[in-house]
Parts: C-alpha cells; sequence; structure tokens
C-alpha cells in the first residue's frame, strides 16, 4: 500500500517536471496546464485515485503558502496599499458571497444559508494562480502588490464567513451583530499573535547560529502561527500574514548571510512542489466528481455553475469600479494623495480573479451529514460548483488575461515602472558603496592594518563599482551581457581544471567542495546582476 502510494507520488513529481518544460516551451502559466495533465492522469486507465483530503489543504499546504508570499512581500507596500486591499480582500469578499447567495436564492431556489455557505466557498480568488500569471505579464507594480495581498487576506475573511455559514445551518440560528464582533475580535487577536510569533521565531533563529536550524524554526513558524488560532476557532489566515510580514520586514538585520542563501532555494523548491502538486491534486478531483455526477442531474450542475460564474465576475467588477473610484469623490486628501488610476488598472484587477484549492478544499470539507443524522444539504451540488468554478476561471483567465492585458495597454507602464527600478538599484548600490568606502577609514582606525590590506580592499571596491552600469542603455547592455558571457567560460574553465586536478589525486574532495562552493556563488552572483541589465 505504501509503495503504491510512494510510486504515484513519484508520477506526480514526473508529470510535474514534464508539465513544467512542456510550458516553458509554449510560453505557457504552468499551472493551466498542471490542472488539465491532472484530469487527463485522473482518466487513465489503472491509475488510482488520489483525494485531496481538505485538511491537506487547509492545515498543511495553506501555512507554507501564506507565510511564504507574506515575506516576500513588502510591509511598506502592503501598508501603502491597505486601504485597496482591504477593500477586496474583506469587501469584495462579502459583497461576493452575498451576490452569490441572493443570485442563487431566487434562480435556483437554494435557502439563504445554503447560497451564503456557497458563496463564501467561490468568493475569495485564490493567492497562487492569479500572480502566477500576472507577473509574466509586466504589469504595473502596484497592481502585483493589491493581487498579492487580496490574495493574502481573504481566505481569512471567506473562511470566517465558511464557518458562521456553516453554524447557521447546523444550529439553524445566525446573528449578524454577534457574528460581526466576533469577525474584529478574531482579526486583532490573529494579528497579535502573528507579530508575536514572528518575534520569537527571529529571536530563536538569531540565538541559533546555526542554517539548519534556522530553516528548521522558519518552516515550523507558518504553522505555528496558523495552528493555534485555527485551533480555538479563527482563520489562523491573518496570523500568519501578520508572522510573515514581521519576519519580511524585520528579518534582514537578524538573519545571517547563510541561512538567506540557503534559505532562498529551499523554500523556493518547497513553495514549487506544494503549488505544482496542488493544481494536479486539484485537476485529480475530476474523477471522484465524475463518479458521483452520474447520480445527480446534469442540467442542475450546469446552470447551478453558469449562474454562479456570472455573478462572480459581475459582482468583481460591480464592486472594484464604486471601490476605486467613489472614496476618492468624498475625500479631497485621498485624491491630493493619491489620484484616481485610469479606467484600465480596476479592470484588471477585476478580470484577474482566479479560484483556487482553498475553495475546493472549503467544499470538500463540508459534513455528510447534520447533527440529527440527516444528509448535509446540497453537499454534492456545492461541490461540483466549487470545482467547476474554479476550473473555468482558471483555464479562462489564464488563456485570456495576456491578450486583455496588452488590449488594456497597461504592459507599457509595468516596463517603465521596470527600468525606473532598475536605475534606482544601480543608485542604490552605488550609494551603498560610497558609504562603505568612507567607512572604510574609520573601521582601520586604531586597528593594525597593513597598506597592502588596505590596498587590496579598495581594489575590492572599485571592482564592484565597475562592475555596476551606467544606465540601462542597450549599448552598456551588450557590453554586460558579453562580460558576463566571458566570465562564465571563464568559471566553467576554472571548474574543469578543479575536477582534472581532483582526478589527478593533487587535492582532496573537501578542497574541491570549498572551491566549488566559491564558483557557485560567483556564478549565482552573475545571474542576479544580470537581472539588473536585462533588455525590457
Amino acid at each position: 500500500m505504501i509503495a503504491a502510494q510512494f510510486q504515484t507520488f513519484l508520477i506526480l513529481l514526473a508529470v510535474l517536471a514534464g508539465t513544467a518544460l512542456v510550458a516553458r516551451r509554449f510560453n505557457m502559466a504552468p499551472a493551466i496546464l498542471l490542472m488539465l495533465s491532472g484530469v487527463g492522469l485522473a482518466f487513465v486507465p489503472g491509475m488510482p485515485p488520489v483525494e485531496l483530503p481538505p485538511e491537506l489543504v487547509l492545515l498543511m499546504v495553506l501555512p507554507p503558502l501564506i507565510y511564504s508570499a507574506s515575506v516576500a512581500m513588502s510591509w511598506r507596500e502592503f501598508r501603502n496599499n491597505l486601504r485597496p486591499i482591504v477593500l477586496l480582500a474583506v469587501g469584495a469578499v462579502i459583497f461576493t458571497a452575498a451576490m452569490v447567495a441572493a443570485a442563487t436564492h431566487y434562480v435556483i431556489g437554494l435557502p439563504w444559508s445554503i447560497g451564503f455557505l456557497l458563496g463564501a466557498i467561490v468568493a475569495p480568488p485564490d493567492v497562487v494562480a492569479p500572480l502566477a500569471i500576472a507577473r509574466r505579464l509586466n504589469m504595473p507594480r502596484r497592481l502585483m502588490v493589491i493581487l498579492e495581498g487580496e490574495g493574502l487576506a481573504n481566505d481569512a475573511t471567506a473562511l470566517i464567513l465558511y464557518r458562521f455559514a456553516l453554524a447557521a445551518i447546523v444550529v439553524g440560528h445566525f446573528s449578524l451583530p454577534l457574528a460581526a464582533g466576533e469577525f474584529a475580535l478574531i482579526v486583532a487577536g490573529e494579528i497579535a499573535f502573528g507579530i508575536g510569533v514572528g518575534w520569537l521565531s527571529l529571536r530563536f533563529r538569531k540565538w541559533s547560529c546555526d542554517p539548519q536550524v534556522e530553516l528548521t524554526l522558519s518552516l515550523i513558524t507558518p504553522y505555528v502561527s496558523y495552528w493555534l488560532p485555527e485551533h480555538v476557532g479563527g482563520s489562523g489566515v491573518i496570523a500568519t500574514v501578520a508572522c510573515g510580514l514581521y519576519v519580511s520586514w524585520n528579518g534582514p538585520l537578524l538573519i545571517s548571510a547563510s541561512t538567506r542563501l540557503q534559505g532562498i532555494f529551499f523554500w523556493d523548491l518547497i513553495i514549487y512542489l506544494i503549488e505544482g502538486l496542488l493544481f494536479l491534486l486539484t485537476g485529480f478531483q475530476m474523477r471522484a466528481l465524475y463518479e458521483k455526477s452520474k447520480a445527480f442531474p446534469l442540467d442542475d450542475i450546469m446552470i447551478a455553475t453558469a449562474v454562479v460564474m456570472v455573478i462572480i465576475v459581475l459582482a468583481r467588477f460591480a464592486w472594484l469600479y464604486p471601490a476605486t473610484y467613489l472614496p476618492r469623490m468624498f475625500s479631497k486628501s485621498l485624491r491630493a494623495r493619491d489620484p484616481s488610476p485610469p479606467w484600465q488598472w480596476p479592470f484588471a484587477l477585476a478580470f484577474t480573479g482566479v479560484r483556487g484549492a482553498v475553495s475546493l478544499a472549503a467544499a470538500l470539507a463540508l459534513p455528510f451529514t447534520l447533527p440529527d443524522g440527516a444528509a448535509f444539504p446540497y453537499r454534492d451540488l456545492i461541490l461540483f460548483v466549487a470545482f467547476g468554478v474554479i476550473f473555468i476561471t482558471l483555464i479562462g483567465v489564464g488563456l485570456t488575461l495576456p491578450p486583455v492585458v496588452r488590449w488594456l495597454g497597461i504592459a507599457e507602464a509595468g516596463r517603465n515602472e521596470h527600468v525606473a527600478a532598475h536605475e534606482a538599484e544601480i543608485a542604490a548600490r552605488r550609494q551603498a558603496l560610497d558609504a562603505a568606502l568612507k567607512s572604510l577609514d574609520a573601521l582601520s582606525e586604531g586597528k593594525e592594518v597593513s597598506d597592502e590590506v588596505m590596498r587590496l580592499l579598495r581594489a575590492r571596491h572599485d571592482i564592484r563599482v565597475n562592475q555596476l552600469p551606467d544606465s540601462l542603455d542597450p549599448t552598456r547592455h551588450d557590453v554586460s551581457a558579453a562580460g558576463t558571457a566571458l566570465t562564465r567560460e571563464l568559471i566553467v574553465a576554472e571548474r574543469k581544471f578543479i575536477h582534472d586536478l581532483l582526478r589527478d589525486g593533487q587535492i582532496t574532495d573537501e578542497t574541491r567542495r570549498r572551491i566549488e562552493r566559491d564558483l557557485d556563488l560567483e556564478e549565482a552572483s552573475l545571474a542576479n546582476r544580470e537581472y539588473q541589465g536585462a533588455p525590457l
């Protein structure tokens, strides 16, 4: 049994790697191909069914995804865009859930409580898929920050609504004032708890002074910040976001360089595997849903899915435009501080509303029966609609967003921002090097430092300064690219020579590994510098 499960896991990893290669070859978003691959694999003869346990997503997968995205996000950008993020992550989710409840009640005839439950499940856009698609399109930085911030926080709103709606169905009554007070208490408590976990995590990591221990603590951190609030009735999402943002803002001066270098590769691999397997497993659920659909009227499934799809699309547009322009109409200070964006920006935000695995996990987590033993009403219908919305939004948005972005003409603004950011980066690097050079004499004062050492330090400084381009013009880029290519060839030649020395027995394996580490770091530095001179 265990061997068969491990074989299935290896098959999924192979499909994940193969799909990534195909996606790169055809310049497509991997998430689309991964989900389609999961659907195809689900119907391969002899392929064992692979279920997606809801606790796997909500308790095992969601914490590291949210924490990693929060750490990667700038606290300053999150704070500066807090108003639009809250309007989307809280306001848009509640508005969409209410619209879905009203539409399914009056068009399909679902009870209000079931409609709100379905609305809470399908209301929050995914935190992973939209960004994976949008990052490839040179969208303006502010739009990306808002999308990322919304994706981080909206799951909390949706999961809290989900629990309120589920409790109303199970218990049979609902109190809006009580729910609102509980919601505010959960938000405040989770923010405080998440900041506390982030503070403790950074202190423990600083005391450990061991990269392996620090990485272990970093892996534990999102689960600590998520599980305890979730266990006592919260969502855990807000606490994890608060923890990640705290670590992002306060970590750079407390985390060692070796830990940071290893952590980048460690977390990149973890998130890559989690996201890829999540999309594959989501597609795999098609097989189980297909088996259940045989006992369910197909017309009901199609009509319910179509109604919900139309509502969540229209609700997002109906919310975003007033939320973008009405506050500026009534607030002169807001207009002066943050002028109204062009209409294309809210259109792009409204169009990028992909639903993901959290919606499916919430649907799968519904109980099969009520406390009195009766079957949970409309459970299968909710499950079918949730999967249909995920499938349609991912494939539909993934395929149509690139032409829509080109039609809106916002990619040019993104490219201009990219150029400005690179210019600012070059200036910051120069200023940092100048500051370091000015501090050299002060640092060496009172120490027995020979003239030879000082010459070497100044030569190191001059080399680093000369590596920086004067500007991002194409001529400088061509020179920089040629120098980078030749440097790579020199590194290859040095690697080959070191390997020959090892084979001839002139150096040990340990010596070869130390030299290779220096060459690896230099090659990684080349890749990092290529980013700043890349043609746009």
